[in-house]
């Protein structure tokens, strides 16, 4: 038989030591991977806390950058028909005579088209992310006044652009006051949407929370 191996105080020694373990050893968080850490979570409780779950630097600019594609798009359309029916009458009383004619005809209409709606896309375009920029940017602004996130500074923002869109066009009182009812609807009801989208994230809603209180209140 093999002698176990003893110590100096004659106490067997162990045939297994920690050297022999396969259990990793706990590693100890580096100060890099603590700041992440926080980073993330106070990211995570950021977009909790913005409108739509988005930061208030990222809708913005995302806010506007989409409706300019949608008024470009809006606008290339309408551009491009237009330019095309003002070239056909402009040239109804000279219409060509010959194959190289209509293909000079056909040539030249095309740029026209292609220019009137490229040039329309890009006016309308611009005039479609400027007052929703306008809205944005003023429903943040309600919201940091308030503060508080809810659909009242939504309206608010929508109403005030709908406010300076009449007064820029020079409409009429009726027409201001037909635009003005349709910005109280998209207001709300796009600020309803938001709202909503907040409360099932987790983000407390002002109404919501007094509407809580009182019933708490009252429960008491």
């Amino acid at each position: 038989m093999s002698s176990i191996p003893k110590d100096s105080g004659g106490a067997a020694a162990p045939t297994a030591g920690l050297a022999d373990s396969n259990t990793p050893l706990p590693t100890m968080p580096t100060p890099q991977t603590a700041s992440q850490a926080t980073d993330a979570e106070e990211f995570a409780l950021l977009r909790r806390q913005s409108r739509l779950s988005i930061p208030d630097g990222l809708r913005i600019p995302l806010a506007t950058m989409l409706s300019f594609t949608v008024g470009m798009g809006l606008g290339v359309a309408h551009g491009s028909t237009m330019a095309g029916m003002r070239f056909r009458a402009e040239h109804a009383h000279k219409l060509p005579q010959s194959t190289t004619g209509w293909y000079l005809y056909h040539k030249s209409k095309n740029y026209h088209v292609a220019y009137g709606g490229i040039r329309e896309g890009m006016r309308m375009g611009m005039r479609v992310s400027f007052w929703t920029t306008a809205v944005f940017g003023i429903e943040t602004l309600f919201d940091k006044y308030r503060g508080s996130m809810d659909l009242a500074n939504t309206v608010l923002a929508c109403v005030t652009v709908a406010g300076g869109f009449s007064l820029w066009n020079r409409f009429p009182i009726a027409t201001a006051a037909r635009t003005t009812k349709t910005a109280i609807l998209v207001g709300a009801a796009y600020g309803g949407l938001q709202d909503a989208v907040g409360l099932l994230r987790g983000r407390p809603v002002s109404y919501v929370e007094w509407v809580k209180e009182k019933f708490a209140r009252e429960a008491e």
